[in-house]
């Protein structure tokens, strides 16, 4: 018993956790003396190194379970749930590796497929910044509508409020943001359907610079390839810089700058609170939210972004509300304002003139805007105070050069982009008498010359006065004052159509002209641009005056692309002829159908012009200063109630023509023919034939009265010749003053050309 109580009892772990190859004591680890042996004497230790850890048998160990009492059971139980885990950790551990293989397989393929092209970034597409004579912007043009502004041009309101509403961890994220992503499922969740999107400022941009909008896995994940490629290779300034220069506002406006220009009319340098949120807020819809449709919906989320660029402490509560006040934007469902249509005019000539633009450029127009603006309120003023069926109205404004310095092509641009002073050709009626008259004093005919206003037929055709009487016996200038019908056909008889579609077109008329008889009254179909720039010939001394709007074009560097030479345009019509035709088309101001027209202080000359049942009214007029032309009526041809051209045309030409020579000191037409006076002879440059000067011969100008035979005109002598009158005036023609004879005087042209 003794030696059983001092045997040594050796502890056992048997209720550990630990697990076989776990670290524990057994009595081999130790030396214990024997009970019997005496005192404990110390022995000497083998080296750590030297010993072997017993290997436990399995008796021993089921045999300390047992003593414990269950507690190797526990211990078994933990063993396999260890197990368990370690597999499950190494199965998800397996399936991770494997995942990230198959999505860099993915992306590396996604990748591939992206096109070469998209590892650069496009060019933006080029703007056409169109200004006026002075300097004024008058319109943008291109795909974008807007030049590209850096951040520091535009107002900062405008990235505050697109990163508010767009992307409000655009400066945390990497390109693509899981934190974005998440909260925008979570919200999606809990609105059941689509309310907000995960899409970073970087993922649009990428979008919008490089792939189709699309909604597909594939276009999705090159969208947050690009993205983070895009992340690396540029600042977030850049980004944010690219996107807003890149991104559609709706109505035709990429750009915060084409935006602001369309919606505000401003440059983004100074937009406000509230209008930069209103441009934020078209990102979502950007057509069903422009307040050109839909002026309310456009401010209803304005107030979202507002809120947003509160909650994110971009603004205080005090400009939240001050901006929350500000009264809906209403902008037009179109680019309002006359000068677009030359605008328009612009983007149909550059190409021409420079081929294709690459870059930004600068138009140099003729356009004096104030002349524009003018012109526009006389159209629609003419228009809207009109109450005999008038829809529609034009008017072309050129110097004498044929640079052209007011051009309105309709009552309303916003409402209609139809250019009618370009696009529009009708018969121009009785302002087409002039190029009839041309011809026959080339051909030998003078102002003073006697010719009967009586019935006349040509062929089949027989054409009658506007109020269906005839004068008997006047002369050419008093026909041309009351534009008789009669007469210009017996001209036309006289000179040839061919001869008179000569002139008209080495004048400037390029339309095709049908060669007959009826001419005279001009059937032929033309454009107001085109019948004003050949009138100007006549106020320029008789130099061809091309129209045109260009006049440079040059990089935002200034660079010069292209620019107008400055050639003098040759002469398509004779002083002489000039000063003779001056001296008729004044008397339609001063005292025939024109007489509406007049205008204080200035020689004005001009012809009315009225078609068939007042479908057309015109007139067409000059100064030494400009040459304007005026056309009223209805795209759809209906019937105006008895406007004439001498009427509403030529009261809207006095009205605009007053305001454009206000302040100058009046010139005289050049020519200085005085009707009825003694004149100096004839020279050999009186006129022309197939584009020559008139060599003295004269075609046939005789005429039958009451069915006589055929006598010379007076002051023509019957052999013909070139000579003119030169004695006692002609019966009925009255002398307004002392004989001067023809002014060669070139003033006029050296003024306008620098000669």
């Amino acid at each position: 018993m003794a030696a059983r109580r001092h045997e040594r009892i050796e502890p056992s772990f048997g209720g550990s956790e630990l697990g076989d190859d776990d670290f524990r004591i057994s009595a081999d680890d130790r030396a214990v003396p024997n009970a019997s042996s005496g005192p404990r004497r110390k022995t000497a230790k083998k080296p750590v190194n030297d010993r072997k850890p017993a290997k436990p048998a399995a008796s021993s160990r089921r045999g300390r379970g047992k003593t414990q009492g269950g507690g190797g059971s526990g211990r078994g139980s933990g063993r396999r749930r260890r197990s368990f885990l370690g597999h499950v950790f190494r199965l998800f551990l397996m399936l991770g590796v494997v995942g990230g293989l198959t999505v860099a397989a993915v992306v590396g393929y996604m990748a591939a497929k992206l096109p070469q092209e998209a590892w650069a970034i496009p060019d933006r597409p080029p703007n056409v910044k169109i200004v006026s004579v002075g300097g004024e912007l008058m319109a943008n043009r291109g795909l974008t509508g807007g030049k590209e502004v850096s951040l520091d041009e535009m107002s900062p309101y405008i990235p505050q409020a697109v990163i508010a509403i767009e992307d409000r961890r655009f400066y945390d994220h990497w390109g693509v943001d899981p934190i974005g992503i998440t909260r925008a499922f979570m919200q999606n969740m809990a609105a059941g359907e689509t309310v907000q999107g995960g899409s970073t400022l970087t993922q649009q941009l990428a979008k919008n610079v490089f792939l189709n909008p699309d909604q597909t896995i594939r276009r999705k994940i090159q969208e947050a390839i690009l993205a983070l490629w895009l992340e690396q290779k540029f600042t977030k300034d850049q980004i944010l810089e690219m996107y807003l220069n890149r991104v559609y506002f709706g109505s035709g406006s990429t750009g915060v700058e084409a935006a602001s220009r369309r919606y505000f009319d401003k440059p983004a340098e100074e937009v406000n609170l509230g209008e930069a949120a209103l441009l934020a807020g078209l990102l979502k819809a950007p057509s069903r939210l422009s307040p050109a449709n839909d002026p309310a919906a456009a401010k209803a989320r304005a107030e979202v972004v507002l809120a947003a660029m509160r909650d994110e402490g971009f603004i205080s509560q005090a400009e939240y509300a001050d901006a929350k006040a500000q009264k809906p934007t209403n902008a037009k469902s179109y680019w309002t304002g006359g000068e677009h249509y030359a605008a328009d005019l612009v983007m149909r000539d550059i190409k021409q003139l420079v081929g294709d633009i690459d870059q930004d450029v600068i138009v140099e127009t003729t356009i004096d805007l104030g002349l524009e603006k003018k012109a526009e309120e006389v159209v629609r003023k003419t228009v809207d105070g009109a109450s005999q069926n008038v829809s529609q109205g034009a008017l072309v404004s050129v110097d004498g050069t044929g640079a052209i310095r007011a051009l309105v092509g309709g009552r309303d641009y916003a409402q209609s982009q139809f250019n009618r002073a370009v696009d529009a050709k009708r018969q121009p009626g009785s302002t087409f008498k002039p190029f009839v008259y041309a011809t026959a004093l080339e051909k030998g005919w003078r102002p003073e010359s006697i010719i009967d206003d009586a019935p006349v037929r040509i062929g089949n055709w027989s054409p009658q006065n506007y109020d269906n009487k005839f004068r008997g016996p006047v002369t050419v200038a008093d026909a041309l004052r009351q534009s008789l019908n009669t007469v210009a056909a017996r001209l036309v008889d006289s000179a040839g159509a061919d001869a008179v579609i000569e002139t008209a077109h080495r004048m400037g008329i390029k339309s095709d002209l049908v060669d007959n008889a009826s001419i005279a009254l001009g059937t032929s179909e033309v454009s107001l641009v085109e019948l004003t720039g050949a009138f100007a010939a006549l106020a320029n001394g008789g130099y061809r005056a091309t129209p045109h709007l260009v006049n440079r074009v040059v990089t935002e560097q200034g660079k010069v692309v292209w620019e107008r030479g400055a050639e003098v345009p040759p002469v398509v019509v004779s002083p002489e002829i000039v000063g003779m035709m001056n001296a008729m088309l004044t008397r339609v101001v001063s005292a025939g159908t024109g007489r509406r027209a007049a205008i204080d202080g200035w020689q004005a000359a001009g012809k009315t012009g009225t078609t068939q049942d007042f479908k057309d009214a015109w007139f067409v007029g000059y100064t030494a200063n400009l040459t304007t032309g005026v056309w009223l009526g209805n795209d759809n041809g209906a019937k105006m109630r008895k406007v004439t051209g001498g009427s509403l045309p030529a009261e809207a030409w006095h009205d605009f023509m007053t305001a454009a020579h206000e302040g100058l000191d009046p010139i005289p037409l050049p020519g200085d023919y005085r009707i009825g006076e003694a004149q100096a002879p004839l020279t050999a440059d009186s006129g022309y034939s197939d584009g020559g000067f008139y060599e003295g011969e004269s075609a046939d100008p005789y005429y039958r009265q009451n069915g006589e035979a055929p006598i010379p005109p007076q002051g023509l002598p019957a052999e013909g010749g070139g000579r003119v009158y030169d004695s006692a005036p002609p019966p009925g023609v009255t002398v307004e003053g002392p004989a001067r004879g023809r002014s060669s005087d070139r003033s006029l042209f050296r003024s306008i050309f620098g000669g």
